[in-house]
């Protein structure tokens, strides 16, 4: 064989392997592919708070006054995440309402945007009998007075396309600066919810710690019903701009009280011992029962302990439940620093 036909069936081979995948890398290497958007570490975003990757005991920390059974103590591990600082505010879901009724009216439909998504102002008049909720019915979602309040009167169903609409927005942004997508924006789920709300705290009673509802000077730590007709020892009757208390050790606000939180479980009362003890949550898109944490303006002090587990039914907006959005965290290891 002379060296022009060793050449030309080198050549040759060398298409066909091109052909089946086997392109030549640089000198060689097994170097990945280079068409990849940019990662950086990944940003805290804007308005969230690192929540470190750990292990707690899941479960009631104090008595059970109802014997109700549903949340005995295990433990169990949390991978790293982000979560919002304090609870969604009536300004920052009225961007999402602008961003909807400009851009999908049309596609959604008149009705379904203003029955489904935009907030039930008539629960201050239906959720209780007797009350005069008129002037919050008329104010608290559209007066500037309440824009830093907790929205309410938004069911799960509501809370979920919020998560949904945000992750566009945030990703259409990242995506024209030539960025990788970050993780979606979604409800926490209920170990999440807990596993925050206690901050690095294992067994604490109260996001804060101990077992105390006021501190050293006697100041309320949470917007709650203090007592029997008693709403307003805290500071507010209803609720209460959100940040108003101290934060957590993780840095997060209102963990207890203000408003019940939706989370993203289907509820059930065998879940504890049911599910996995890493990452442990309840899809079940068949149970109309969601889980909201964490008690509210109008609850007693057993319903804002980071043990107590309620629920609501998924279609059911209330006067007394928000919603805060969590993000998994990626590319590090859960037990280091999320900074």
């Amino acid at each position: 064989m002379n060296k022009l036909l060793a050449l030309s069936l080198f050549a040759i081979s060398g298409a066909l392997l091109g052909g089946c995948g086997f392109g030549k890398g640089p000198q060689g290497d097994l170097v990945g592919s280079d068409d990849r958007p940019i990662f950086n570490p990944q940003e805290v975003p804007f308005g969230m708070v690192p929540c470190p990757g750990g292990t707690f005991h899941m479960g009631q920390t104090d008595q059970d006054i109802s014997a109700s059974m549903v949340n005995m103590n295990k433990q169990v591990t949390i991978a790293g995440f982000y979560m919002d600082e304090t609870e969604i505010t009536n300004n920052e879901y009225r961007q999402f309402m602008d961003a909807i009724k400009m851009d999908s009216l049309d596609v959604l439909g008149e009705e379904y945007v203003m029955t489904e998504l935009y907030p039930d102002t008539t629960v201050w008049v239906r959720d209780f009998t007797y009350h005069m909720g008129d002037p919050l019915l008329e104010y608290y979602y559209t007066h500037p007075a309440f824009d830093e309040y907790p929205v309410v009167g938004v069911d799960w169903f509501a809370a979920k396309y919020f998560c949904n609409w945000r992750t566009k927005f945030r990703n259409a942004a990242r995506e024209e600066s030539g960025y990788a997508n970050d993780p979606n924006f979604r409800l926490p789920s209920e170990a999440e919810w807990e596993y925050a709300a206690r901050g690095g705290r294992d067994l604490a009673t109260y996001p804060w710690g101990g077992p105390y509802l006021r501190n050293s000077k006697g100041c309320m730590l949470a917007n709650f019903k203090p007592g029997r007709g008693d709403y307003a020892s805290d500071g507010f009757s209803y609720t209460a701009e959100v940040g108003s208390y101290f934060p957590n050790d993780f840095g997060l606000y209102d963990m207890a009280g203000n408003v019940s939180e939706w989370c993203d479980d289907a509820y059930m009362e065998a879940s504890v011992p049911v599910v996995w003890d890493l990452n442990p949550t309840n899809p079940d898109d068949n149970e109309p029962r969601k889980v909201v944490r964490g008690g509210s303006w109008k609850d007693i002090a057993y319903f804002l302990e980071t043990g107590t587990r309620n629920f609501e039914y998924q279609d059911s907006a209330r006067s007394y439940i928000g919603f805060r959005c969590s993000m998994i965290q990626i590319g590090m290891g859960s037990n280091r620093s999320l900074n």
